[in-house]
């Protein structure tokens, strides 16, 4: 499909303020945002980066890096195909006298490199979505959704989010603190009295908020693979998915450990200060004020548009046969990885729903003022343990190729995704793919490359005569 000059979900974007974005930029510094270099790793966590064992288990393996783009496979291998590179069905090229944006002018090349990168990375189906500083929007979109249905991958195809959604849970406890019906300082364990896993009581929000509980991530103990894929089609509890949690791996507030244990606690933390699901919580309180209609809880809520399978690259080669890991519920990649996923990765969306959403929040625009200093504020605590990414409340900032930005990256079986948010250039990315192999961090920056106003020079602004 070709490029598209749209908003995604029909809503208008608006410039953020001047003003706004410079106090953040400021915040933000204080966690080094404008020196760290740009990491090649952003997959972090299980449902981050499982990697994908010959035996198909979810065992989650170190941080990994990009795969290195190759060459494009030959014809007639077992890659799939991309729909080609026209209009999309339904649509027609901007009319003649049209005003050119950001989006009009940047989208054939950004599609062009969309469709090269994801033939070279051997991705199965994939969707971005970038907005631009002058509130232009452009969804390219590339590969299958359905690789033995053969179905394209269209500008509503969902894609599972992974741990992306940790952005969300987060935004929805910093909401619950601004209201005072939560504190930073509580401890977890008196918020959740009747938690079937024993915590020490010096474990606070905050420290779940930012990793630095100590708690262990029990996507990480290997037993949980084969519970797991035996019955793909079976949802977990949050009570299933403690169990397989093991000995903290340092006491409280002594050390960075990315766990989604971590997450899976916020979500019930929520749940019990309000009486409400987790599901009924995102969507009153975030997704339905943000417009965000293609976007959901898995498990918990209707699908809103089709969602992407996910798929299992097996070995290193471009031309490797996708697994199809798709039980048949309609929920992706399987119902019990997903739901024993719960708040720390367990949401499904578009690129389109998925770009407003970092917008919305990087802006201030969901939290507020006061509230977005507070998701920026984390910093400060994990800039001395040295994560691999500076790592907030629930947010990673990073630089790429110079330029800052703040975010989050996410990898399940079966797919992998990232959202950057650059608020100096006033840009938003959001990348989803359905697969767990090649990280979605290369194509950000490919093209954020394409994406950023080219800067013209002339002998009047060098200042000569």
């Amino acid at each position: 499909m070709g490029p598209r000059a749209v908003t995604p979900t029909g809503r208008a974007f608006r410039r953020p303020a001047r003003r706004f974005v410079a106090a953040l930029v400021v915040v933000v510094g204080g966690a080094s945002i404008l020196g760290v270099g740009f990491v090649r790793g952003m997959g972090i966590g299980a449902a981050d980066q499982p990697s994908a064992s010959p035996s198909g288990a979810v065992a989650v393996g170190p941080p990994d890096t990009p795969e290195p783009i190759r060459s494009a496979p030959p014809s007639g291998s077992a890659a799939p195909s991309s729909p080609p590179a026209s209009t999309p069905p339904g649509t027609s090229p901007p009319p003649s006298g049209t005003p050119q944006t950001r989006a009009t002018l940047a989208g054939p090349a950004l599609q062009a490199e969309l469709e090269r990168v994801r033939r070279r990375l051997g991705i199965p189906g994939m969707s971005v979505t970038i907005v631009f500083e002058d509130g232009s929007a452009w969804t390219g979109v590339g590969g299958l959704a359905d690789v033995a249905a053969r179905t394209p991958v269209a500008a509503d195809t969902a894609f599972a989010i992974a741990s992306v959604s940790k952005t969300f849970t987060s935004a929805l406890i910093l909401q619950l603190v601004d209201e005072g019906r939560i504190r930073l300082g509580d401890s977890a364990a008196s918020r959740l009295p009747a938690l079937p896993l024993k915590l020490d009581r010096r474990i606070t929000v905050a420290m779940l908020l930012d990793h630095t509980s100590g708690l262990a991530d029990y996507f990480l103990n290997p037993k949980i693979d084969g519970p797991l894929q035996r019955r793909p089609s079976v949802a977990w509890t949050a009570a299933d998915a403690l169990a397989y949690v093991r000995k903290p791996l340092s006491p409280p507030g002594k050390a960075w450990h990315y766990s989604n244990t971590n997450y899976l606690l916020l979500g019930l933390i929520a749940e019990q200060v309000t009486g409400k699901p987790y599901a009924e919580l995102i969507r009153s309180r975030l997704l339905d004020p943000t417009g965000l209609g293609a976007t959901w809880v898995q498990v918990g809520d209707a699908p809103r548009t089709t969602i992407a399978h996910g798929y299992r690259l097996p070995g290193t080669k471009i031309t490797v046969k996708p697994v199809d890991l798709a039980d048949g519920s309609g929920v992706a990649p399987f119902r019990s990885v997903v739901s024993a996923a719960g708040a720390a990765g367990s949401i499904a969306a578009t690129s389109g729903d998925l770009a407003a959403w970092g917008r919305a929040l990087y802006t201030g625009r969901v939290l507020g003022p006061h509230g977005t200093a507070l998701l920026l504020s984390g910093f400060t605590t994990t800039t001395s343990y040295l994560p691999g990414v500076a790592y907030g409340y629930g947010i990673q900032s990073l630089s790429i190729d110079g330029h800052a930005s703040l975010g989050h990256s996410g990898r399940l079986l079966g797919f992998r995704s990232a959202v950057r948010h650059f608020p100096i250039d006033g840009i938003t990315i959001a990348v989803l793919t359905n697969q767990s192999r090649a990280d979605p961090g290369v194509i950000v920056r490919r093209l954020l490359r394409l994406a950023l106003p080219v800067v013209r020079t002339c002998a009047l602004c060098r200042g000569v005569d």
